[in-house]
């Protein structure tokens, strides 16, 4: 392996190779020469010639630190003036590495954005977004539809996190990128608590912000009152949400999710249950069914009439064994239920005289007809669909193509609709340690958003977007524009050790060994397999119980402003759009059009040279490894 070295004072464009030096093999040395290492790759001729010239600065650096040691450990026996020699040495060393690092800095920011250094760049954009806000107005319409979208285990973070990632698969830096959901000019907080819990699962959220009732962890659809899992408990403490409110009002009603339809976000629209986990009859204990509760895939049938429901979880919908049209070999892909009942088939049944659709892959779903279609169940898999990343686009639809079918199929009612779109892997990714599917899930989900507003008129459709709850993820270690989100931190921990920009406070990426943590200098963290590391061991990330993002944009979205209790936002969907219990409020109430300026920010192309700022950031862990060990 060979540095470059400067040819003549003051010319930083021809670099001779010089060899390393080798007589000190400490830690850094090697942990400094891997770093270098890794960068190389992909940097411009002019940026290798930099890059060389440092990287032979910070070695000599290193080496005569090494000798310094040496001649310290000698002076002890005598050798005083070898100490003074080595001493002055290292003061030459740092000087000519400090040289060279000022020129890289300047090389560095002549390849940044030139108009971000302008000020005039900043003070024009925020005053056109200043009027932006300036000339909102506020929607006071009645809101004909609700489409509600809930990305579970969207916290910050991962909204922050997939923002970034969305600008860089469009081949920008992805800091100036605008997500659809950020142009929502409505933006509030909600507490996430459960009543028994400081931080909360997905039944007692979801109870909360679609049944405007706070209630206990793994229950849904039912009040505080209820016991996890004790059936007898459930009894007399049901609470009905949004989606039945709506449709006892008369409007067309519809579920959307990634994850299976049984699942604890879809379910609590329109079950009751004193367990989230009682998805089939076969999941119930003996006791619960001799107490008079049922399953949540019977209710899907039974409580409310849904006009679309998509999503997966045909094996809780079958007769235990039933072969699935898609795994017939896969045991663990069969029908589960003890009962014998084939909801599918009842399902159908039911909906005789009706234009009904059951699908369970694409090609079938791509033939639906959304304009003569009153009814659409849709699985796609025995139980959650596949991630975003390793979905099979001949199988099985996106999230956008569910969420447009879903609309189109619905829109048709005159009195409107209420949607719920459910971006539910997110949170699962999560669970599993993996940031590189939960922020690809998540930039699916805003395209869905995306999808969602353009089939749609914001004067009389209120849309929602939050998330239940967040998770552990931490985005640290100041990685400089551009670098890739689900890279690594350019500045080394005080173990001479790389850590990735996006990490875990507990998950199954805990990994100790021989009292030290995994070397990643050699691992390629940007792969959808890659589980990030985590800094306490369990099976599968908890939950994080900060506050979460309520995001509003057409009528009343004014009301999704400032720090609220999350079961508030079932409450205030329901004032929107006139349903639910009290009504008083919307006696006489007209939907005269009324303007609503959207919220919006400059879209900014990038034009950092990745290059220049991966260098930048493996000489600052090189500084930062110096400077702990001197």
């Amino acid at each position: 392996m060979q540095c470059g070295r400067i040819s003549s004072p003051g010319s930083l464009t021809t670099c001779q190779p010089v060899p390393l030096t080798t007589h000190c093999a400490t830690p850094t040395h090697s942990a400094v020469c891997s770093a270098f290492t890794q960068l190389q790759s992909g940097l411009v001729h002019s940026e290798i010639c930099v890059f060389e010239c440092v990287r032979s600065s910070l070695f000599k650096v290193i080496g005569s630190w090494c000798d310094w040691r040496l001649a310290l450990f000698q002076s002890r026996r005598g050798s005083l003036g070898r100490l003074e020699e080595r001493f002055s040495s290292l003061n030459a060393t740092m000087e000519l590495t400090r040289v060279a690092i000022l020129a890289l800095l300047a090389f560095g920011s002549s390849s940044a954005k030139v108009e971000e250094e302008n000020p005039e760049f900043w003070r024009s954009q925020a005053q056109k977004t200043l009027q932006s806000v300036l000339d909102r107005k506020l929607n006071t319409n009645v809101a004909k539809n609700i489409l509600f979208f809930l990305g579970d285990g969207m916290g910050i973070t991962t909204y922050t996190a997939a923002r970034i990632l969305k600008g860089q698969l469009q081949n920008q830096t992805g800091e100036e990128t605008v997500m659809t959901m950020d142009t929502f000019p409505n933006v509030g907080l909600a507490k996430t608590y459960s009543v028994d819990f400081q931080i909360p699962d997905s039944a007692a959220t979801a109870t909360a912000y679609l049944c405007g009732v706070k209630t206990n962890l793994n229950v849904i659809g039912v009040s505080a009152a209820a016991r996890n899992g004790v059936c007898k408990s459930q009894k007399g403490n049901e609470v009905t949400s949004i989606l039945k409110w709506a449709k006892d009002a008369g409007k067309s009603v519809g579920i959307v999710t990634t994850t299976r339809v049984q699942h604890a976000t879809p379910a609590t629209s329109y079950a009751h249950s004193a367990s989230r986990k009682w998805y089939s009859d076969a999941d119930m204990p003996d006791a619960a069914k001799r107490d008079g509760c049922t399953d949540i895939a019977s209710q899907l049938l039974k409580n409310t009439d849904i006009d679309v429901i998509i999503g997966g979880g045909r094996k809780y919908m079958t007769p235990k064994g039933t072969k699935d049209p898609e795994y017939p070999r896969d045991y663990s892909s069969r029908g589960k239920r003890k009962d014998g009942r084939n909801l599918i088939n009842e399902w159908q049944s039911m909906k005789i005289g009706k234009v009904a659709h059951y699908v369970w892959n694409k090609t079938d779903f791509d033939a639906v007809d959304p304009e003569t279609t009153d009814y659409l169940m849709a699985l796609f898999e025995p139980g959650d669909l596949r991630f975003e990343a390793e979905r099979d686009p001949n199988m099985d639809p996106s999230i956008v193509e569910t969420t447009e079918k879903a609309i189109r199929i619905l829109q048709k009612n005159p009195k409107g609709f209420f949607l719920l779109v459910e971006g539910g892997r997110i949170d699962q990714a999560h669970h599993a340690g993996r940031a590189f599917m939960a922020l690809h899930e998540t930039v699916a989900f805003d395209y869905a958003i995306a999808k969602g507003l353009e089939l749609t008129k914001e004067q009389e459709t209120l849309t929602i977007v939050m998330a239940d709850h967040s998770h552990p993820v931490t985005f640290n270690g100041y990685p400089f524009r551009g670098q890739s989100i689900l890279g690594k931190s350019p500045l080394w921990a005080t173990d001479m050790l790389p850590y990735t920009t996006l990490m875990y406070g507990n998950g199954p990426g805990h990994k100790i060994t021989n009292g030290k943590r995994p070397d990643i200098r050699n691992v390629n963290t940007k792969t959808k397999d890659y589980v990030q590391l985590s800094a306490v061991p369990t099976e599968s990330a908890t939950h994080s119980g900060e506050d979460v993002a309520v995001l509003a944009r057409g009528p009343m979205g004014h009301l999704f402003q400032g720090v609220q209790e999350q079961n508030y936002i079932a409450h205030a969907m329901a004032y929107a759009a006139c349903v639910g219990a009290d009504q008083r409020h919307c006696q006489g109430q007209t939907e005269a059009s009324v303007l609503h300026s959207t919220f919006t920010n400059d879209r900014n192309a990038a034009g950092v040279a990745r290059g220049s700022v991966a260098l930048l950031g493996s000489l600052l862990s090189v500084l930062l490894a110096l400077a702990v060990l001197v």
